[in-house]
């Protein structure tokens, strides 16, 4: 199973390649069984199979979803976008948009209320297929730790009291209605300008989505003994005023300092475990009492983790003055 969840991992990031660039004629069943050498058969069975989708169906998700971003963001005319994405006519793609969003082209970009988008599929997720070796070949000697000042912000998100970890989040929020991971990423992949995207039409559109943990009295004790809400959400400007999902809380964050401890690109696939505990024994052993500053524990207050692996893992915990 491992060696197709990584080849439907290279599929759903040629889709988003080709996407990007418009390359139509490369985004058919036929061009990736000429490609990888399989029946056009046996891909779609293996990708549905992998994905729960049908092939047809995330590709025109998919196109959709990077199609939205151009109408929310930009202010190209429809036809155009409608050709760059494939569509035959503007009114091919309305239909489909409609479809897809429960609003026009039209409608949304005056009112870019947040919607469900199709994220891309992420087969080699480490959390949720047990996958990530020890192997510390290749990556940094060192864990840098440092200092911030992070500006007031917002954080749109969800939070659990109970959960412990990713994937542990993730099944207690799938008996929720509409907080399950594909919804809520959908939804906060719809929604412009958060503080941590890496660039709107990347092939990772779900970028700018963190996982926190909370200051919350209420919560579960961690194992470093604080009582944290686990949540995920988006970081926002501190001035957005938009629609917030039902399902979401909107908190505001004030300005506040806290210390970085960030580890740099790593193979998901051989390194992760290796990379999570020399964070993880980077943050026990670090010594407060030089710094001047000590963790704060002060509910409300948050904590952000950032897994990505191309660019960096790395822990942002609230410190205040001793």
């Amino acid at each position: 199973m491992g060696e197709w969840h990584r080849l439907i991992q290279t599929i759903v990031e040629e889709i988003d390649e080709c996407i990007k660039k418009h390359h139509d004629e490369m985004l058919t069943l036929s061009f990736l069984s000429r490609k990888l050498g399989y029946s056009e058969f046996y891909i779609s069975s293996k990708f549905r199979e992998i994905s729960g989708m049908r092939f047809r169906d995330y590709l025109r998700y998919r196109t959709l979803a990077f199609a939205l971003k151009e109408v929310r963001d930009t202010s190209k005319n429809f036809l155009e976008i409608a050709l760059d994405y494939g569509f035959t006519s503007h009114e091919a793609f309305s239909r489909s948009f409609k479809e897809a969003y429960g609003v026009t082209p039209s409608e949304y970009r005056s009112n870019p209320v947040p919607v469900v988008l199709r994220t891309i599929i992420k087969p080699l997720d480490c959390y949720l297929i047990s996958i990530g070796g020890t192997s510390m070949e290749n990556t940094a000697n060192d864990v840098k730790v440092y200092f911030v000042t992070i500006p007031a912000h917002k954080f749109l998100h969800i939070r659990n009291y109970e959960s412990i970890g990713y994937w542990d989040f993730w099944q207690k929020q799938s008996q929720i209605p509409g907080q399950d991971c594909e919804t809520i990423c959908g939804l906060l992949d719809s929604i412009g300008g958060k503080l941590d995207d890496s660039g709107g039409l990347e092939a990772n559109s779900g970028s700018g989505q963190i996982m926190a943990y909370i200051n919350e009295p209420t919560g579960r004790i961690c194992s470093w003994g604080i009582p944290l809400a686990e949540s995920y959400g988006v970081r926002l400007p501190a001035d957005y005023c938009g629609e917030i999902p039902k399902q979401m809380q909107l908190m505001e964050v004030p300005e506040g300092e806290y210390i970085v401890f960030e580890h740099g690109p790593f193979d998901i696939q051989t390194q992760n475990q290796s990379v999570e505990q020399k964070i993880e024994e980077a943050m026990k052993n670090f010594d407060f009492s030089a710094s001047g500053y000590c963790l704060d524990t002060t509910p409300g207050r948050v904590f952000y983790f950032y897994h990505d692996p191309e660019r960096y893992w790395k822990y942002v915990r609230p410190v205040r003055k001793n």
